[in-house]
C-alpha cells in the first residue's frame, strides 16, 4: 500500500518542473519577462533540457534495475559513445545538409548520431545473443564496445583538420544551446513520454525483476526476454536524445538514487518522480552554466559531470 508521502513526492515534484519551465527562462544576463524573444528562445532550450533530463534520468532508472547495479547508467552499454562516433564522422566529413522529418528538418549529424547509436546497440545484441545472455554479459559486451568507439572518436579527432576537431569536442561536452525552435525539442517530447507510460506499464515487473533473477523466474517473468525488451527501447531512447543534444552525462546516474531517497524503491511512484526530478535537474544546471559564465555559457555536460563525478565516488565509497 503507498503512503502519502509517496503520493506528496511525485505531485511536488511536478510543480517544481512546471514553475522551472516557467521561471527558468527569465533568468540570465539580462532578466526577460514572458513573451519576449529572448525568453522564447531560452524557453525552448529549457524545454529541451527538461525533455532531456527526464528521458535520460528515467534511462538511469531502467539501467541500474536491470543490472542491479547503482553505478550503471544509460552510457554503460556504448550507446552513447556509439552516437558520439556517428556524429563525429559526420562533422569530420564535413556534410552540412538536413534531411526531411516528421517536424521541420533532421540535421545529417544528429541522424549519424541516432545510427550510431543504434549499430552499438546492435553489436551488443549481436555479441550476446548466441546464448542465454546474463547481465553481465551484456554488461561486458557493453563495456568493451564503449572503448571500441571511443578510440574510432580519438582517431577521427586526429585525422580531423583543428576546425572539425573543435567541433567534434564540442558536440561531445553536449549541450542544448542549439534549442532555438519548437522543432527542436518537440520531436523528442512524445519519444520520452511512451518510455515513460512503457515503464510505468511495467513498473510492477520491474519491482519483481530488481529482486533478483531466481525470484522473478519463480513468479512467472521472462527474465532474458524482459531484459532484452529494456535494453532495446531504453537504448532507442537514449540514441534519440543524444543525438540531439550530444552526450551529457552522470544524470542517469545521479537521479534516480536521490528520487530513490525520496520516494523508496517501489517503481510505481519512482518512474514518475525520476522523470519530473531528472527534467528539473537538467534545466536547472542548464540555466547555471548560463549564469556562472555569463555573458558566454558552460555546455550543460560540464556542470553535469562536475556534479555527478563526486557523487560517483560517493558511491562506490558507500558500496565498500
Amino acid at each position: 500500500m503507498m503512503t502519502p508521502r509517496q503520493f506528496l513526492v511525485p505531485a511536488g515534484l511536478l510543480l517544481v518542473l512546471i514553475a522551472s519551465g516557467i521561471l527558468l527562462p527569465c533568468i540570465g544576463q539580462t532578466f526577460q519577462t514572458p513573451g519576449s524573444e529572448i525568453y522564447a528562445l531560452r524557453f525552448h532550450r529549457t524545454a529541451l533540457a527538461l525533455i532531456a533530463g527526464a528521458g535520460l534520468a528515467l534511462a538511469g532508472l531502467v539501467f541500474q534495475a536491470m543490472f542491479r547495479n547503482p553505478l550503471a547508467t544509460p552510457y554503460t552499454l556504448g550507446v552513447a559513445s556509439g552516437a558520439a562516433f556517428g556524429a563525429a564522422l559526420c562533422l569530420q566529413t564535413t556534410i552540412r545538409f538536413g534531411l526531411p522529418g516528421l517536424i521541420g528538418f533532421i540535421p545529417t549529424v544528429s541522424l549519424g548520431a541516432f545510427f550510431g547509436a543504434s549499430l552499438a546497440m546492435g553489436i551488443v545484441l549481436g555479441l550476446t545473443r548466441r546464448r542465454e545472455t546474463s547481465t553481465e554479459q551484456m554488461l561486458l559486451a557493453g563495456v568493451a564496445v564503449n572503448f571500441f568507439f571511443a578510440s574510432l572518436i580519438m582517431l577521427i579527432q586526429y585525422l580531423s583538420n583543428p576546425h572539425d576537431t573543435f567541433q567534434i569536442l564540442r558536440w561531445t561536452m553536449g549541450g542544448v544551446q542549439n534549442a532555438t525552435f519548437l522543432s527542436d525539442w518537440l520531436g523528442l517530447l512524445p519519444i520520452v513520454l511512451m518510455l515513460m507510460l512503457f515503464l510505468m506499464l511495467q513498473s510492477r515487473t520491474m519491482n519483481v525483476f530488481v529482486t533478483g533473477s531466481d525470484r522473478a523466474k519463480s513468479l512467472g517473468v521472462n527474465v532474458g526476454r524482459f531484459r532484452l525488451l529494456l535494453f532495446i527501447v531504453t537504448s532507442l531512447v537514449v540514441g534519440a536524445i543524444v543525438s540531439v543534444t550530444g552526450p551529457i552525462g552522470f544524470v542517469g546516474l545521479l537521479i534516480p538514487h536521490i528520487a530513490r531517497l525520496l520516494t523508496g524503491p517501489d517503481h510505481r511512484i519512482l518512474i514518475v518522480s525520476t522523470a519530473f526530478l531528472g527534467a528539473t535537474f537538467l534545466a536547472v544546471c542548464d540555466t547555471a552554466g548560463r549564469l556562472l559564465a555569463s555573458p558566454g555559457e558552460f555546455p550543460v555536460g560540464i556542470i553535469t559531470s562536475l556534479l555527478g563525478g563526486p557523487f560517483f565516488l560517493w558511491l562506490l565509497l558507500k558500496r565498500k
